[in-house]
């Protein structure tokens, strides 16, 4: 180590220092900064550590190092005995915080933040960085019963397959000389509704002559003869199919789900599609109606539950209706024997309050009104035998010409090509009729089949019976 020199002593020449140590650290090189000695009477220091960095305390006046910001190193301590410097004045105070300084991560105990109760039930929390507020007591939320399940809703039913062979895709390779038509059937209907009508206009004359005198009264026996022309005007079909029917224009997902197949119907036929009107009935059967001149009608069922080839058939067999003329001259005769219908109901409700009002009385006073009626219907039979007679034979020949006319209309179908799914449209109806058969008799009932009268009372034949007309057609595979 060296000594302070003695004032009084000459000036010495140049001094050099004593060679270091083995292991020493080498001197610093000229123009490096020296630490200063220590003043005389001050207490030395204590020698750092070897391979410790040399580090001077700051001398007075000097500037004051910055304040170490948090989890820097700690500044070196004051001078042994000397009180800590203040703070300069150009030195800004640290700014207050409220509630006390931050505690950083990693600084100190970690705060215990309250657990923020979720939004809703199965909500994610959030939680919030920096200062925290106060923590307070979350407010008594009491317990919910969680909403049950909603059921789920049933899958939608599949649509009904669409496996029609699209032949000529709406258009015709042929025109029917005759869009509508009367075929021996029509022409026979028509035939027996004569009698019918005979004793309508008889009826329509005696109460119009009789009661509004003769000019007027045949004016309206001519505006009756001249309503069945109402019969082929379309607008007065519609509001028949509409209020006596129960028919309704399509909808426009039934629309897109029946002309497609009905325009394949009518090309094979040579039918223009716009001649008919096509409507829909709200009903779980299956089934479909040729209406007036213009109509054709189709259950919902037959239009959302059977196959696009059934619901051909099915449209194909109403249009042999329509091309045979059987629709028109049905509803035509109809509307012809509606006074005559009219009338002998009206007689019968009156035979019957006769009947009710004798029993009351006596037997001997019901004997004779059975006396007197059945007098009334022989002198009816023996006077006018032409008319009497066909009138209680029309019901049976009308049954008749109706179970002929659904034959034609099945071969109609059978021409178009339908013929195997017309087949299984009735092997349908007859499955359906051995249900039936089948629950009555596991219930120990049995079903009254229909005696020999009432069968020839029947407008359709049973389905064995069409099977066997279409056997020709099946057997030629068309």
């Amino acid at each position: 180590m060296s000594y302070p020199p003695d004032p009084a002593a000459p000036e010495p020449g140049p001094v050099y220092p004593d060679p270091p140590y083995p292991g020493t650290p080498a001197p610093p090189y000229p123009g490096s900064a020296v630490p200063a000695p220590p003043y005389p009477g001050s207490a030395a220091p204590p020698p750092p550590y070897p391979g410790a960095p040399a580090s001077s305390p700051p001398y007075p006046g000097s500037a004051a190092p910055p304040p170490p910001y948090p989890g820097s190193a700690v500044p070196a301590p004051p001078y042994p005995g000397s009180a800590a410097p203040p703070p300069y004045p150009e030195t800004p105070a640290p700014p207050s915080y409220p509630g006390g300084a931050p505690q950083y991560p990693g600084a100190g105990a970690a705060p215990s933040y309250p657990a923020a109760p979720p939004a809703h039930p199965g909500a994610t929390p959030t939680y919030q960085s920096g200062p925290q507020p106060t923590a307070t007591a979350p407010p008594y939320i009491p317990p919910q019963t969680p909403p049950a399940a909603p059921t789920p809703a049933a899958p939608p039913e599949a649509p009904a397959p669409d496996d029609l062979d699209y032949r000529h895709a709406g258009s015709r390779i042929h025109v029917a000389a005759h869009q509508r038509g009367a075929d021996a059937t029509a022409i026979g209907q028509l035939a027996v509704q004569v009698p019918g009508f005979l004793v309508s206009l008889a009826v329509v004359a005696s109460f119009a002559v009789g009661i509004l005198g003769t000019a007027m009264g045949w004016l309206v026996i001519l505006a009756w003869l001249a309503s069945g022309a109402l019969v082929f005007h379309r607008p007065t079909e519609l509001a028949f199919a509409r209020h006596v029917m129960k028919l309704r224009a399509p909808l426009a997902e039934e629309r897109a789900r029946l002309e497609p197949v009905w325009r394949e119907v009518t090309a094979r036929a040579g039918i223009e599609a716009h001649t008919y009107e096509l409507m829909v009935e709200n009903s779980t059967d299956l089934n479909a109606v040729a209406a007036a001149g213009h109509v054709v009608g189709v259950t919902t069922y037959a239009l959302n539950e059977i196959p696009s080839s059934n619901l051909a058939a099915v449209l194909a067999h109403e249009l042999g209706h329509h091309t045979g003329g059987h629709a028109w001259t049905g509803l035509l005769g109809y509307w012809y024997s509606l006074p005559g219908r009219i009338a002998w109901a009206f007689m019968r409700g009156i035979a019957r309050i006769a009947i009710r009002v004798a029993s009351v009385f006596s037997l001997a006073a019901t004997g004779m009104v059975y006396l007197f009626i059945g007098m009334f219907v022989i002198g009816g039979f023996v006077a006018a035998w032409y008319i009497t007679v066909p009138l209680v034979a029309a019901p049976y020949l009308l049954a008749y010409v109706g179970r002929q006319g659904e034959l034609r209309a099945d071969r109609q179908a059978a021409d178009l090509g339908f013929a195997p799914h017309l087949a299984q449209v009735l092997y349908h109806f007859q499955a359906q009729e051995d249900t039936v058969k089948a629950q009555a008799a596991a219930q120990g009932r049995q079903l009254k089949e229909p005696g020999g009268l009432a069968k020839l009372l029947t407008t359709h034949p049973d389905n064995h019976t069409r099977l066997q007309a279409l056997e020709p057609y099946l057997q030629l595979g068309r």
